[in-house]
């Protein structure tokens, strides 16, 4: 049949303004109904701020579980009050309260306000950030803003791309020391070929403090868990310097191929710093790859007072960035950098509907150039623009200054304790520690855990913990600028008095 015998039907579109069926698109018929859903969100965020007086409610998994599985997804609501109503009691009423002082547990900051106006702009205008022709001055606030860390980290011919979070910044270094290393020492294009046969000895190695994120990247680029050599630590849970040559000669004498060396600047156990500039002198020395993972630790580029801790920083060839842990950004905010702009080349993939390989990305920029893992991308970036715009370095600084202050206060609180056990003093804001009653003979792994157990359950407060050759320890860490020792005391008080309540 020739296609001039075909008749088409047209389907009956709506036709008219404010038509009932389009309402819900975001478009410019459709701004009231977009004022009116931001202003009940807004109600029930500020509802949340004013009546949430302890981290958590205490639900149980259980009952978390049947009421939002007893939620029938086939039936609509009628409007957004029955939405806010139904969204307030299956989530804002049970949410984790971060930004209270007695949420002290895990790696979430509070979040600075002009950061979540920009996130109202994110979301409404949905750029991507993979190519200019989805986001144009996105492309170039966020270039601006990577040259801006690039600076403050001490890079002079740098580039970088914002990422979802710390283990995929972390992913894309390992990533670039292995196919760096197959191409310069090798001639073995990985990207092209796949793994050289050498691949099955490469060796990466961390501290045994470093983050998990290194065994899982190394398993899924290949290569194994196996390559992965841990390091001893010292007395303050940092990786050993002396201990890394060791282990550098120990894998060489095996036969084995050392590719990359991760250094941690802040771990999450400890918050702890390892040496940067004598693991880089080794680094240069056996001539593999240096990645800093200062996920946590990058906050620290905003501290007049402590910015030394990070110096060495500079001399490594790509580092993790998360403003979502350390700039009091929202989830998610992160970034990957590298020393040497041109070793992004090496993750380069080109497809002729979005980045063709014949074009000028001098003239027309393409983020997707720089990224492993993400095509279509929000413009995170914009909330560390009006951050920094509105706020400026400086007051960021501060905050993160008071915190680092309040954790020390906090160390000499624990040490000045007969009835606890600190194991170390914190180059950042995490600290480990356990009850220990005194004159009592009992189990203290078992006990702490139960403290920290059923303070959780009862949603007064809310501890991390982890543990240390096999003894369970509590973890603060302290994010919160609005924190106190006051605070502290409190919370230490509570814990007493919990831990004796279960004796």
């Amino acid at each position: 049949m020739h296609t001039d015998q075909i008749t088409l039907a047209a389907p009956a579109l709506p036709q008219g303004k404010n038509n009932k069926l389009l309402k819900d698109i975001f478009y410019e018929e459709t701004s009231a109904e977009y004022h009116q859903a931001l202003e009940k969100a807004r109600t029930a965020v500020e509802d949340f701020l004013h009546h949430t007086k302890q981290p958590f409610t205490g639900i149980r998994p259980a009952d978390m579980r049947e009421a939002v599985y007893s939620v029938d997804l086939t039936r609509p609501l009628s409007g957004y009050d029955e939405l806010l109503a139904e969204v307030n009691e299956l989530y804002v009423r049970h949410a984790i309260a971060f930004h209270l002082p007695q949420y002290i547990a895990h790696l979430n900051c509070p979040v600075v306000i002009p950061a979540l106006a920009a996130e109202v702009i994110i979301s409404a205008i949905n750029s991507s950030q993979d190519t200019y022709d989805q986001s144009a001055g996105g492309t170039f606030i966020e270039r601006r803003l990577i040259d801006w860390t690039a600076h403050e980290i001490g890079y002079t011919n740098a580039d970088g791309v914002f990422t979802g979070g710390g283990s995929q910044s972390n992913l894309m270094g390992l990533l670039l020391a292995r196919d760096h290393f197959a191409m310069q020492r090798l001639g073995h294009n990985i990207k092209l070929e796949g793994l050289p046969a050498q691949a099955s000895r490469f060796r990466i190695f961390v501290s045994d403090k470093a983050h998990f994120s290194n065994d899982k990247n190394a398993s899924l680029l290949g290569l194994g868990e196996q390559a992965i050599v841990r390091v001893k630590t010292d007395s303050r849970f940092r990786m050993d310097a002396a201990a890394l040559k060791a282990a550098l000669d120990w894998q060489l004498g095996l036969g084995n191929i050392p590719i990359a060396v991760v250094a941690t600047a802040g771990t999450t156990d400890f918050g702890n710093i390892d040496p940067l500039q004598p693991i880089a002198a080794l680094a240069a020395e056996y001539q593999v790859w240096m990645h800093v993972d200062a996920a946590y630790g990058c906050g620290l580029l905003l501290s007049g007072k402590y910015r030394h801790l990070l110096n060495g920083l500079e001399q490594a060839d790509s580092v993790t960035i998360d403003y979502h842990k350390s700039f009091f950004q929202p989830i998610s905010s992160s970034a990957f950098l590298v020393r040497d702009k041109a070793t992004l080349q090496l993750v380069r993939h080109h497809a002729d509907y979005l980045n063709p390989a014949e074009q000028d990305y001098e003239a027309l920029p393409a983020q997707i150039n720089k990224s492993i893992t993400q095509s279509t991308r929000r413009f995170d970036a914009l909330k560390l623009w009006c951050t920094l715009r509105l706020m400026g370095k400086q007051k960021l600084g501060i905050y993160t200054d008071m915190i680092i202050d309040t954790a020390a206060g906090t160390a000499a609180l624990l040490q000045q304790d007969p009835e606890f056990d600190l194991l170390s003093s914190s180059d950042l804001s995490v600290l480990v520690f356990r009850f220990r009653p005194m004159a009592l003979d009992t189990d203290l792994s078992a006990l702490n855990l139960r403290i920290k157990q059923s303070l959780f359950f009862d949603g007064t407060y809310i501890l991390a913990s982890t543990k240390v050759d096999g003894n369970f320890y509590l973890k603060f860490t302290i994010l919160n600028p609005v924190t106190t020792l006051a605070h502290i005391r409190e919370i230490l008080a509570a814990v007493k008095a919990k831990g004796y309540s279960l004796l």
